[in-house]
């Protein structure tokens, strides 16, 4: 029996919110088997907001969740970081409407997640197997799952851009040690021509080189180089695990995603959970690396 994971003792860091600039002290503590990852605003009352496909709230330049009114934005590359290293429940507090941005990829939340570790929890593992196709489209842009014992993403991109063009990666989404190497440190990345319609629409007012690569029609203003030629793909992968942490557990099923983004993302999630038919929650199989060394 795979066995649910947490993490073993609390642990915390502080940063900057993306889109709001606000500072934002955040804090993972363990929570009990079938909790899943619940996000609590302690600046208000320790509110509670589920990482559920239910609490979608939009999801434009990131994935924003709400619950009764109280809203969470930015949530994608820390719930990557947690459901891509195994960790199936944790509380995550936070003390503003925004999580940090960090260095716009999931490192450092990974970086947290091993400094406190990750135990072992008595329930079983459940993870949601797709049983048939299911697909959502938007012009050229398309994301689709299928059965597959194991879940694997294949993404492609493709971006009129001298350092992107078309980029594809097949990925194996359960193996954390694969995550923390290949798909973790992956950063965000924009275009200069959005950035002044971004500004007027009250959004990245804390982005900066240190926390995005920042592309120009002819490359980029950072001046450190790219982590890996191929990071803008990298970074959509991490995009999706993030994403589709929000169906709760593990999936089992092959991902293949063109051009997606958060919206296209959360129109699949909502689309095969409506169809029954599609989906049925199991016992994790045995044998899956679904869980980080500690």
């Amino acid at each position: 029996m795979i066995k649910q994971t947490t993490i073993a003792a609390p642990v915390e860091t502080s940063g900057l919110g993306l889109h709001t600039a606000v500072p934002v002290h955040l804090r993972l503590r363990p929570a009990p088997p079938d909790t899943g990852h619940v996000f609590v605003r302690t600046d208000l009352d320790d509110f509670e907001i589920p990482a559920s496909v239910e609490c979608i709230a939009h999801c434009s330049y990131a994935t924003t969740l709400m619950r009764t009114g109280v809203m969470l934005s930015t949530v994608e590359h820390l719930l990557s970081a947690l459901r891509g290293l195994g960790v199936d429940n944790a509380y995550i507090e936070i003390d503003n409407l925004e999580l940090p941005i960090m260095d716009g990829s999931s490192d450092d939340f990974a970086a947290m997640i091993l400094r406190a570790g990750v135990v072992e929890q008595p329930a079983a593992r459940r993870a949601l197997r797709v049983r048939h196709r299911v697909e959502v489209e938007q012009g050229a842009r398309r994301v689709s799952v299928e059965p597959l014992e194991g879940w694997e993403i294949e993404c492609m991109i493709d971006f009129a851009h001298p350092l992107i063009g078309v980029q594809r990666m097949t990925f194996d989404a359960l193996d954390p040690e694969a995550f923390l190497r290949e798909i973790s440190p992956a950063r965000t990345f924009g275009f200069t021509e959005e950035i002044e319609a971004l500004r007027r629409a009250n959004l990245i007012r804390g982005g900066s080189l240190d926390n995005a690569i920042v592309l120009t029609p002819e490359g980029m203003l950072n001046e450190t180089p790219l982590r890996r030629p191929d990071e803008f793909v990298r970074h959509k992968i991490l995009d999706i695990v993030g994403d589709l942490a929000l169906l709760g557990m593990p999936l089992l099923g092959l991902v293949r995603a063109e051009r997606s983004g958060h919206l296209l993302h959360a129109a699949l999630m909502s689309k095969l959970l409506r169809d029954e038919t599609a989906w049925e929650i199991v016992d994790m199989p045995v044998g899956a690396r679904v869980a980080v060394a500690s």
